[in-house]
């Protein structure tokens, strides 16, 4: 495909403007830091909560894993993200529960956050709306009211940082919203960098080596293991293909011996590794090392490496660098990126189950 034709082929396959959505991530991460500036602070003593849970599903889900990735080394309690019906065994009245649903109404967070508040559980809440702000206003829990209108999964930035704004001024890991700030500028050049008119577009690019294939997405366990699986959770709902992700070190324990019959699927996949300058030293052996055995094999392997003058920085650099790609590849498949339907499909049928 052509450069000339991205335009027309936009306009034709994107009526729900997941594009627009994605190229302004930079404005709804600053709004989505000023939501959480001001946001009202729970009447919390923060020394007497031991673990933080987050229930979520989806696109709520992993702008919670972002935070728990990029706070990894610096947050003294466990972060735990809850994708499901019930809850750890260790949730009581030492756990901060934080309900996350774009929608409000997402069926395993309201019961998984009902559950949190049986159990005594400090409970907060970020949604649109919905049953989830219904059930903050009866037991009179803490709200953060995101803007509604995006599909849950182009709405990460206010399910991320208003959640680290507030964690940081709850004084669990201070500081978080300047670096949020200092990070935002970055995305914005990011933007301009991948949009649809730009020459070079390195997020066309990959697009297009993508293009026909499963891409398998690799990257370190500490900080961009959040990127990876938002990598691949992106390729899935925005271009409709397959894709799988793992982490370094432990997919070497065991999936690695998987590509050892790789010869009927070699045209069909593709592997990207996410790259980070602080990767554990290890890790970046180990990422050599495997990386030439794919070589050696004849299976494709791209090094995505992240970009920027901060963790968060270049945490966002490989988010935006996905985001985009994921459109691009929806476009040459022919598809329109935001419609869901066997989600839809999935959620009418439970509820006639």
């Amino acid at each position: 495909m052509q450069d000339n034709h991205w335009e027309s082929k936009k306009l034709k396959l994107d009526p729900g403007k997941m594009y627009e959505d994605i190229f302004n991530f930079p404005d709804y991460l600053e709004e989505g830091t000023r939501i959480g500036q001001k946001a009202e602070l729970p009447d919390l003593d923060v020394g007497s909560i031991r673990h933080v849970v987050v229930c979520g599903m989806g696109g709520s889900a992993i702008g919670a894993d972002l935070v728990r990735s990029y706070l990894g080394d610096r947050l003294k309690i466990p972060m735990v993200i809850c994708r499901h019906y019930g809850l750890p065994g260790f949730v009581g009245r030492n756990t901060l529960a934080i309900g996350s649903s774009y929608s409000g109404n997402t069926e395993e967070t309201l019961t998984a956050i009902a559950e949190a508040n049986k159990a005594g559980a400090r409970i907060i809440c970020v949604t649109t709306g919905g049953k989830l702000e219904a059930m903050a206003a009866e037991n009179s829990w803490n709200c953060l009211k995101i803007p509604p209108g995006l599909m849950p999964r182009a709405a990460l930035a206010y399910s991320f940082a208003p959640l680290l704004v507030l964690m940081s001024r709850m004084g669990f890991v201070p500081g978080c919203d300047n670096e949020l700030e200092k990070a935002a500028s970055a995305t914005r050049k990011r933007s301009e960098k991948y949009s649809i008119e730009s020459e070079g577009n390195a997020a066309m690019e990959l697009a297009n080596r993508i293009y026909g294939r499963i891409p398998i997405i690799y990257a370190a366990q500490d900080h961009f293991d959040a990127v990876a699986l938002r990598f691949k959770g992106q390729v899935c709902e925005n271009s409709k293909q397959l894709a799988f992700a793992n982490v370094y070190p432990e997919f070497n324990h065991n999936e690695l011996v998987g590509w050892e019959l790789y010869e009927p699927f070699v045209d069909k996949l593709i592997v990207l590794t996410l790259k980070d300058i602080d990767d554990h030293l290890r890790v970046t052996a180990r990422m050599r090392i495997v990386n030439s055995l794919f070589s050696k094999r004849k299976i494709e392997a791209i090094e995505l490496s992240s970009d920027g003058d901060s963790l968060l920085s270049r945490m966002l650099s490989l988010i935006q660098l996905g985001d985009f790609a994921s459109f691009y590849l929806a476009i040459l498949n022919g598809v329109d990126p935001s419609p869901v339907k066997v989600i839809d499909y999935l959620k009418s049928a439970l509820e006639k189950a």
